[in-house]
């Protein structure tokens, strides 16, 4: 089972890809493996922020 990274983790994964990939510098396959890999990062950094809205409502 894959360990759950915190949303600071994912976020500084996150930017980093977003830096590399700005560069310009690596191969195709390896950019676009960077891109999934940050898509994917992307939509738990989301559903974390989901989550922690639904909490924040759920005490209101």
């Amino acid at each position: 089972m894959e360990e759950k990274l915190s949303f600071e983790e994912n976020m500084t994964r996150l930017g980093a890809i977003v830096a590399e990939l700005e560069k310009g510098e690596i191969p195709l396959e390896k950019a676009v493996a960077l891109y999934g890999e940050g898509v994917k990062l992307s939509a738990d950094c989301k559903k974390q922020l989901q989550e922690a809205q639904l909490s924040v409502t759920e005490v209101e």
